[in-house]
Formats: C-alpha cells, structure tokens, sequence
C-alpha cells in the first residue's frame, strides 16, 4: 500500500450560487431516486443509498429534499432513468469520461458530442479511455478525525487498498466489492465519513499548460451544465500557479 501516494484527479467542483445548489440539488436527488428504485428503499441495506444521502448530506440538502427522493422512487408514476458512462478525449489528447443519468439517451448523448466536439475533442466508443482509469471505492474523512498515520493503520486494517491524506483531508481507496466493509470498519472507528463512493481515478495523469488546463475546466463546467451529467472524471494535472489562482 502507497501510504501518501499522490495523484490529481481533476473533478469539477460545482458552484455554490443558488443556481448553482438548485442543479446540484436536482442531480442529487435524481442519484437518491435512482438508488433507492433499484435496492432497498432503507440505506443500512443499500450501500448505493446511503453513499448517495451521504453526498447530500455533505452538500447540506435539506432532509426534506432527501426524504422527498426516496419516496419518489416507491411510486408508480417515477421516472426511469438510464446510467450510461461516456468515453472521450478533451483538448490535449486528455482522457474524458462523464457519468450520467438520463431518461432520454439521444438527448444525452448529443448534449456530450456537441459540448466535448465545441470544445476541441471528440466523443468516442465506450472503451476508449476508461482503461486509462480505475474503478475504485472512495471513503473521505476531514483531516482533523486522525493524523494520516492513524488513518493509513486503520484503513490497512480494514481492508482498504490506499490511502492519501493531506490538510484537505483523508482518501481512503477501495476495490468496488470492498467499499461497504471497509466503510462499516472505518464509521465505528471514526464516525460517519463525509463520502462514501465510486468513482473513475486515473492510473497517470497528464500535465497541460495552462491555456489548454483552463480550456478543460471550462469543458467540465459545460458537461456538468447538463442535468443529466452526474460526474465528470479527467486524467490531467494543472500548474500550481493555475491551482493558486483558482483558489484565489
């Protein structure tokens, strides 16, 4: 196990406006739905449930909007939505892939091509780029719970596979089959986490100046405009200075 291996994985962070938080709001609730339709409308025995509420829970969605959801998905007049994964590249040969939920695939798919075709890439087969990837189970705590050598022995202890730990906090890395144990392992040591999820963590990252980092940043944010869009997932790297200046 890399105790404190580093890596970039550049994930659109969404604004906190109050259109923002509406759209968020509106893809949370969808992913909860979703969840809650095909398991168990109880999140101690769906997994995807309870990861799903933790991510509203940790953009403060109120409990209504969260109940509201699940109950959604009991009736019979509930939408059904597709989960598809598309493959492609950004400016800069960067490997793209964008999660999405969508009850009309054509729709989805032409929003996809045409904002990844505008901004200088291209969409391609399913397949493409998601090698460059893995598919892995994410547990996140804030720093402040432990040291990163009391979360590293605690995350070996519970099966985990990797962890990285830094002032924004704890990353703990899973095998997908793995994620629920090791969860349950690390929330009686260390309380509820602030996420628990799956998500697409590049195997290398690229680095891009920072015209080209900029114009993907800008890709991401049209892709995420899509309500249909759930995550967006890139393998490049920025500068530090670009990196400075965004957090500015």
């Amino acid at each position: 196990m890399a105790g404190h291996s580093q890596f970039k994985n550049i994930m659109h962070k969404k604004g906190r406006a109050d259109k923002a938080r509406s759209k968020l709001f509106g893809k949370l609730a969808r992913e909860i739905t979703v969840a809650a339709k095909l398991g168990m409308p109880d999140p101690a025995f769906n997994p995807r449930l309870r990861a799903a509420i933790l991510a509203a829970r940790a953009e403060n969605m109120p409990k209504d909007n969260i109940e509201r959801a699940v109950k959604k998905s009991q009736g019979s007049d509930s939408e059904n939505y597709d989960e598809i994964r598309y493959e492609g590249y950004g400016p800069g040969g960067v490997a793209i892939i964008v999660e999405a939920l969508t009850d009309n695939r054509n729709r989805t798919a032409g929003e996809v091509r045409a904002t990844l075709t505008k901004s200088g890439g291209n969409l391609a087969e399913t397949g493409a780029v998601s090698f460059m990837f893995s598919h892995v189970g994410v547990v996140e705590y804030d720093a402040k719970v432990a040291s990163a050598d009391a979360m590293l022995e605690a995350a070996i202890e519970a099966g985990a596979d990797d962890v990285v730990s830094s002032d924004d906090g704890h990353q703990i890395f899973t095998t997908p089959e793995s994620l629920r144990d090791v969860g349950k392992v690390l929330e009686a040591k260390f309380g509820e986490p602030r996420k628990a999820s799956m998500l697409w963590k590049p195997q290398n990252t690229i680095s891009v100046d920072d015209d080209t980092a900029e114009k993907l940043l800008k890709m991401i944010e049209a892709l995420d405009e899509s309500d249909d869009v759930q995550n967006v997932y890139a393998n490049f790297e920025m500068s530090d200075a670009l990196m400075q200046k965004m957090s500015a």
